[in-house]
């Protein structure tokens, strides 16, 4: 089946009928002005109305996997990755992925080992799928013998990038990456090492035309999420913390260059040029926030969003939601709106290996009072998703909000 986009800034003019979550992914063509100032808001943040899955993008990214792909045996093609973050690009809806499997999945819905497992399926640690009028297409980098390879290359033997978020600027777009390495023989043996950007002109999403080392001297893994707000753009990291879960910071830059000077938000609420004054953002009454590595921090009105999976216990299925009147917190209590169906033993795979993580907004998806949130699906058991490709894709629900 093609899958194919119309305009969103036209919906007056007669288009043909396609899913409304598919159409509005152009809302990337629109330039956002910077907002007005807003009004004093309620006192009380936007209350849940309902939660459902959104099937329709379940099922449009689980038909492109299952596409043909291009090149020699399809080796250049998508069939999974987490991560999925997303852009609105001049060029269309830009979804950015971190460890990706590409070429094809089999008639019996499984897909070859690894190439270094044996197999003939490419694996690169970083990834885009750019979407538009014309459809998805898989983007990735190419090494010297021209196969396919991370968009962004590892700085050497051992060590790799992996994506944050990303924010369209200058016709281009830029995105955070994460410098991971390995420390053991085990799928969670990694440690972050630094943060970097990656800057891409118009048109060649293939290839960055720049790659600048980002401020990581207090560790912490900055890009967790990326906010533009009138004359700002919003960094927000995260801390690892050795007894599980992350601490949230935030970091602001003038403009949608994060080449700029960066200034850190501190334990008072001013903003300091010192990476080391940088204080974790607060829970309700300045308790401890805890989150998960990637997540989302979206104004919704006057009231900012906060959605992270729940991390006070070890691969939670859970989907958390809290509100702030300011985008550096106090947040108010995080409260579960959605639990992975796909996750755990009772779960639809039925296996006590398949684990949900690292929940965000795409908010140029979403209608007004509404959240769209993606997370990601996989298996602490490697096998399993050779042997059932469809488990390590993205997955996405949709919260309605009144009030």
């Amino acid at each position: 089946m093609t899958m194919s986009f119309r305009p969103w800034r036209r919906r007056r003019t007669a288009a043909p009928r396609v899913p409304y979550a598919l159409a509005v992914c152009l809302a990337a063509l629109c330039a956002f002005p910077p907002p007005a100032p807003a009004a004093p808001g309620p006192a009380s943040p936007p209350r849940v109305l309902g939660v459902h899955a959104d099937t329709e993008l379940d099922e449009a990214f689980a038909r492109y996997a299952g596409r043909p792909g291009s090149g020699p045996a399809g080796t250049g093609h998508w069939t999974g990755g987490d991560s999925t973050y997303s852009v609105p690009t001049p060029a269309g809806e830009l979804w950015i992925f971190s460890d990706t499997f590409l070429g094809t999945v089999r008639p019996d819905g499984s897909r070859s080992p690894a190439v270094a497992d044996g197999g003939t399926t490419p694996f690169v640690n970083n990834s885009f799928v750019l979407w538009n009028r014309h459809g998805p297409r898989t983007v990735t980098g190419r090494d010297h013998a021209g196969h396919p390879a991370s968009v962004v290359a590892g700085p050497g033997h051992g060590e790799w990038y992996w994506a944050r978020a990303g924010v369209s600027s200058g016709g281009g777009f830029s995105v955070v990456y994460a410098r991971y390495a390995r420390t053991g023989a085990g799928p969670l043996d990694v440690a972050w090492r630094g943060n970097a950007l990656a800057r891409f002109g118009p048109g060649r999403p293939g290839r960055p035309r720049s790659l600048t080392p980002l401020p990581s001297s207090a560790g912490i893994a900055w890009g967790a999420w990326l906010e533009r707000r009138g004359e700002h753009t919003h960094v927000y990291g995260t801390e690892r913390l050795a007894s599980g879960g992350n601490r949230l910071h935030l970091a602001r830059v003038e403009g949608a260059d994060l080449r700029r000077p960066w200034r850190y938000r501190t334990a008072g609420g001013g903003w300091s040029a010192d990476e080391a004054r940088s204080a974790p953002l607060t829970g309700p009454g300045g308790a401890a926030l805890l989150t998960s590595d990637e997540l989302s921090v979206v104004r919704h009105g006057s009231w900012y969003a906060l959605v992270t999976q729940r991390a006070d216990l070890p691969f939670s299925a859970e989907t958390r939601l809290a509100w702030s009147r300011s985008p550096g917190g106090p947040f108010g209590p995080a409260r579960t709106v959605y639990t992975a169906p796909e996750a755990g033993p009772s779960g639809t795979y039925r296996n006590r290996n398949v684990i949900a993580y690292n929940p965000h907004e795409h908010p140029e998806l979403g209608r007004a009072g509404e959240l769209v949130v993606s997370y990601n699906v996989n298996s602490l058991e490697p096998g399993d998703v050779v042997r059932r490709a469809g488990i390590y894709r993205p997955r996405f629900f949709r919260v309605v909000l009144g009030g």
